[in-house]
């Protein structure tokens, strides 16, 4: 069944007139009964009698036109929230990231809201390295990562760059040190994080290629348990410094710089290179800048 013949029905029996009907659907009359007739056909009733000089309904008529007009509502429901998508008025918009990363959003998560209130947005706890093949299955329309994920089938566009900080508690014996050597921590008992990444890969490479032992004696599921532990002074750890960077300045955390070690962690935000971006997607896009 097509609409359109149930739009020209209602405006027949709101008009009570197929002329002024036509005159209102920019029709012919004679298309205007073409159109009426072939309803008609298709759901197997008579909708209009026809026997009479006044336009009158039959059952099946009264019954159509309620459906019609239910039909013309959830129309324009649909054009006022297609409206609103395209004025980013509404919607929702699905990030995924994992602990680190999602800090980094905050910011922009702000300004994102009080642009458009109406918007909702979901964060997404993941772990980096799913986050692709979630973007690709359709399951996230936006995802934010810390290494390139080499696939033609995303874009990746960094957004920030981070670098990994060494981390020590005010109490710790190098705590008043601004710079160290790679070599003064072969003693120190690291608390690692216990998740799979780029970097951490790099921090073991470091240590290998110079022939500096590294304990981790602790590993932790997450950054907020790293930060607690190191703050106590159970150990010492390398961290995402956008993480700690309030602590830091509150003084809670010491960062000791490692003249040997300079690590740069690069925030991309990637998306499919394929699929469309929703209105909601393209406006966080322009909030990033």
């Amino acid at each position: 069944m097509e609409l359109y013949s149930l739009h020209v029905f209602l405006t027949v029996a709101t008009e009570k007139s197929f002329s002024r009907a036509a005159e209102k659907l920019l029709r012919t009359q004679p298309a205007v009964s073409l159109a009426l007739q072939k309803l008609e056909q298709e759901l197997g009733e008579k909708l209009i009698d026809r026997s009479g000089k006044d336009l009158i309904l039959t059952d099946a008529g009264r019954i159509v036109l309620d459906y019609a007009r239910r039909f013309q509502s959830l129309q324009q429901e649909l054009d006022n929230s297609l409206a609103e998508l395209r004025d980013n008025s509404a919607g929702r918009l699905i990030i995924g990231a994992n602990e680190s990363t999602a800090l980094y959003l905050l910011r922009h998560i702000k300004r994102y809201r009080e642009l458009y209130p109406k918007v909702q947005v979901q964060i997404r706890r993941s772990l980096s390295s799913k986050v692709p093949n979630e973007l690709l299955d359709g399951n996230l329309e936006l995802g934010v990562i810390s290494y390139d994920p080499g696939d033609e089938r995303l874009k990746s566009k960094v957004i920030y760059t981070d670098a990994l900080a060494f981390v020590v508690s005010p109490r710790h014996r190098l705590a008043d040190r601004k710079t160290i050597s790679i070599t003064e921590l072969g003693a120190e008992n690291f608390i690692a994080h216990n998740v799979l990444s780029p970097y951490r890969e790099v921090v073991l490479r470091e240590f290998q290629s110079r022939k500096v032992p590294l304990h981790m004696d602790v590993e932790m599921p997450t950054i907020e348990t790293i930060r607690k532990l190191v703050q106590s002074n159970v150990g010492v750890a390398f961290v995402p410094r956008m993480c700690v960077e309030q602590e830091i300045e509150q003084k809670t955390l010491c960062e000791v710089r490692i003249r040997e070690m300079h690590v740069e962690r690069k925030i991309r935000l990637i998306y499919p290179t394929r699929r469309a971006l929703s209105h909601a997607a393209k406006a966080f896009l322009e909030v990033l800048g």
